[in-house]
This record gives C-alpha cells, structure tokens and sequence, in this order.
C-alpha cells in the first residue's frame, strides 16, 4: 500500500502561481540601457545608467536642427482665410484615420481660424465607405473624427469648442459601389456649430 500525499489548496494555488511567473520569464537583461539612435542614423551607447558609463567620444555632439516646419497661428486678421475660403474636408485612406500628408494644410487653415476667432465652435463629422460591419465603421468614423481634432488641437486650437462625432457609413457623400465612390465616403467633414 502506498501512502497518499494531499496538498493544501493554499500549496496548490501558490504552486501554479509560481508555474504562470516562470512561464512568464524573459531573458531581456532590464538593467542594461538600451542603444540611442541618433538624427543621422548611427547607434550611440547610452547615458550613464545603473552603474554604466559612458566615454565622452560615444556622445554625439549637437544634434542637427529639426526639419518639421513651424506654423504661425498669431498671423494677422488680414492673412487668415474667412470661413467661406477654408477647405473643409480631410480624406482619408481605406482602412486608415492617419491624416494624410495633401490633407494637413486643411487641417492648419482650420487651426489657424479657430485660434484667431475663440468664440468659433466646431463639429468634425466622421464617415466611413460602406466596406465593413456597421459597428466597425462607426468606430472607424470616430477615430478619424478624433484625429482630426487632435490635429487642430496640437496646432493651437482650443480642444473645448471641437467635438467629434461619428456617422459611419449612415451618410455618403456618393453613392455607389466603386473605389471612386468609396474615396469621397472616407471623409472627415469640419462643419461651424
């Protein structure tokens, strides 16, 4: 006859937790810094840190200007465009609610008049094409909503008076089924409240 062993639950329950955090272990060393890169490509060692030090020569010396071009939303009355003149559409790719690069000017001009009028409220309207669940395309819809509005925030407008909605693909610009249809549904519509 063999003797019968029994555990606790309290035993069993610790012992599975220690089974999950050694399943869980990684072999990424967290006390060694990791490589900085710098504007021109090149891996330099990092910043002293936990006890390793850096040689003065492995520290870039000045890094180079940034290339992002500034935008200057304190321009004068006179220069910024009326509400009429600004465009008010931003389109966007399929599947996608990254600003493209054709559409920021739009995004700017809109900045720059709500920075210069503070009164101005704003609702971006955001549509999808008909691809894709309803659900997935009211989500859609928001995002792209929501990064327009980012946008103008970051630029200088006030995030307050800005709202994003979401209609999905409840309202289209163009009816149809094509890719020339669906390129003007995949839309984000900044309309004055």
């Amino acid at each position: 006859m063999t003797p019968k062993t029994s555990l606790s639950s309290s035993t069993v329950v610790a012992l599975a937790a220690l089974a999950v955090l050694a399943g869980c272990a990684s072999s990424v060393k967290l006390a060694d810094p990791a490589p900085v890169e710098t504007r021109a490509g090149v891996a330099v060692a990092p910043v002293a840190s936990a006890g390793v030090t850096q040689t003065p020569a492995a520290r870039p010396a000045a890094s180079p200007q940034s290339s992002v071009a500034t935008i200057n939303l304190t321009q004068p009355a006179a220069s910024t465009p009326s509400a009429a003149q600004i465009a008010r559409i931003v389109y966007f790719d399929f599947d996608s609610f990254v600003i493209k690069d054709e559409f920021r000017p739009v995004v700017e001009d809109n900045a720059k008049a709500m920075a210069a009028s503070k009164q101005r409220r704003m609702v971006v309207e955001g549509h999808a094409d008909e691809r894709g669940s309803r659900e997935y395309n009211l989500a859609l819809g928001q995002k792209r909503a929501e990064a327009v509005v980012k946008s103008l925030s970051l630029l200088g407008a006030s995030q307050a008076p800005v709202e994003a909605v979401s209609f999905g693909e409840d309202r289209p610009a163009a009816q149809g089924s094509d890719e020339a249809t669906w390129a003007k549904n995949r839309r984000a519509e900044l309309k004055d409240r």
